[in-house]
């Protein structure tokens, strides 16, 4: 069995994994779900990485084997740091924002083209329930709306990726079909451009953990103990970016 470290997206709610920790429990699995603060503007993405890392240690032996990290959307600035710091089996991005050396999480918007490619999906302008929300339960969906505001921070969106390329671990993209934020040829695209990876592609939309969390257990569990006509993607170098925003569509 394995051991999975969440790492969330934009806020860093821990209750977006509600769902999917129960469900690799379910199958034997270990979850650590971290609580990132990044609605706290005291806080930066190297405070971000020691939280994780002190989950880490608090939950997995050093004689146990190496986790996987799992980094949703936003959660792609610091999953890759933290892989630098510790052994992990593997790194998952879900529903990424992946980050390119020196370009701030608020560049990256631009940088990929992605408002361009919402347009061409059909989703114009920005709501909340219809984009992020759609495929998940109503009662979820409702509790959540009215829980605590977990908005992220404007230091998150400002602070230049610090890596000066990719960790050298196995990586893996999974990508929701129906994902309105990024939609999935969005993906297709900055996963090739950016890691040379084809995302593994899974039902549901950007908030799949909530919404589709047996379908992703079932993905990751494809991912940790591959056949062999199905070995993980590996990643390939990034180069650095002088100026990431050169290149916005």
């Amino acid at each position: 069995m394995s051991t999975f470290v969440l790492i969330p997206g934009a806020g860093g709610h821990p209750g977006y994994w509600s769902r999917l920790v129960p469900a690799l429990e379910r199958r034997g699995h270990t979850a650590v779900p971290v609580d990132v603060p990044q609605h706290d503007e005291s806080t930066g993405i190297e405070d971000h990485v020691e939280i994780v890392l002190a989950a880490v240690a608090e939950r997995v032996a050093p004689h146990d084997d190496p986790p996987v990290v799992v980094a949703q959307s936003m959660g792609a600035f610091i999953g890759p740091l933290v892989c630098e710091r510790i052994p992990v089996s593997q790194l998952v991005l879900l529903n990424p924002m992946i980050p390119a050396p020196g370009e701030t999480a608020g560049e990256w918007w631009s940088a990929t083209g992605s408002s361009e490619a919402r347009r061409e999906a059909g989703w114009e302008g920005f709501d909340v329930v219809r984009d992020f929300f759609h495929d998940v339960p109503e009662d979820l969906a409702a509790e959540i709306l009215a829980g605590e505001d977990r908005e992220p921070s404007e230091r998150s969106f400002a602070e230049p990726w610090p890596a000066r390329a990719w960790p050298d671990v196995p990586t893996a993209v999974v990508a929701g079909t129906d994902d309105r934020i990024f939609p999935i040829a969005f993906q297709r695209r900055v996963s090739q451009e950016r890691l040379g990876l084809t995302p593994y592609e899974v039902p549901g939309g950007h908030l799949v953990a909530l919404s589709r969390p047996e379908e992703l257990v079932d993905q990751l569990e494809a991912l940790v103990v591959p056949t062999r006509s199905d070995e993980p993607r590996t990643k390939k170098f990034v180069t650095r970016v002088e100026n990431p925003a050169a290149g916005s569509a």
